[in-house]
């Protein structure tokens, strides 16, 4: 693992930082493509990417914080200013809420904003989780024998400490009670990077297709779901509700609604037609 790329001088560059960074020029790029195709104000989509960063990092950092409450309280400082901790549901949600505001202010239907935001957003994201790999944030997975198992020791979040709310795992890999730091895991972000590739072909392939403003974006409601829903069987976050983590809960709420709104566009369209 390599959470730090370089350095020059004083000045550190992470590689989550700069996957970060990559992403949301992707992203813009791919937006600005997208809203000209529409006949959108090309500005518009950089406003939007401006306020997707400074929302999304913000949202993303609460949860996270609400999440780890108990580590937050212990050393608030380090977590709140760590260049890792990031729940990606936290800034997907005060994202949307904010874009949704700047639909409204700019009059425009905010599903039209959703429809040509989807594709990028997939990609972005799939491409921000090789960021997580390089740093070893704890987004890594199970311990594993296959041959693409990762050692994430020199990670900013190490399996001994990963672990440590894992006590089947503690008691199966454990040396004296403690995980040992090189032991081979899952590298979910780079499972992650590759679905979301796939599921990114998919939404760009019917972009033009769907006619209907909110049938893309209902469309990535659901794969975005199922991509995250997959994925976190793998990964080491705490179990929630019914065995299920609670990325898990958010992702078949995300299933579900996406699915229904798909079904409503489906039958309105045959209606129509």
């Amino acid at each position: 693992m390599l959470p730090v790329l370089f350095e020059i001088g004083p000045v550190k560059i992470y590689s989550f930082g700069l996957m970060m960074g990559i992403s949301f020029i992707l992203a813009n790029y791919l937006l600005v493509k997208e809203f000209k195709r529409k006949k959108i104000k090309p500005e518009y989509a950089s406003n939007i990417t401006l306020i997707a960063l400074i929302a999304g990092v913000a949202g993303s950092k609460l949860l996270h914080l609400l999440e780890n409450w108990g580590d937050f309280l212990a050393n608030p400082i380090g977590m709140a200013f760590s260049p890792g901790g990031l729940t990606f549901y936290g800034g997907f949600i005060l994202a949307a809420l904010s874009i949704y505001f700047y639909a409204k202010k700019v009059k425009i239907k905010f599903l039209v904003f959703a429809d040509a935001i989807s594709p990028a957003l997939m990609l972005a994201y799939g491409v921000a989780r090789i960021g997580c790999h390089l740093a070893g944030d704890g987004d890594y997975g199970f311990p594993t024998t296959l041959p693409w198992g990762t050692d994430y020791s020199n990670g900013t979040y190490p399996p001994s400490y990963a672990f440590r709310d894992f006590p089947e795992i503690v008691q199966k890999y454990g040396v004296n009670g403690v995980i040992p730091n090189n032991i081979l895991c899952h590298p979910t972000p780079i499972y992650e990077t590759i679905i979301c590739t796939i599921f990114f072909f998919i939404l760009w392939k019917n972009r033009e297709r769907f006619q209907q403003p909110g049938k893309l974006f209902s469309l990535y409601l659901i794969l975005a779901g199922i991509e995250r829903f997959s994925v976190e069987f793998l990964r080491l976050n705490p179990r929630f509700l019914f065995g299920l983590s609670e990325a898990q809960i958010i992702a078949v709420i995300l299933i579900l609604v996406g699915a229904v709104a798909f079904n409503s566009f489906q039958r309105e369209a045959k209606y129509l037609s």
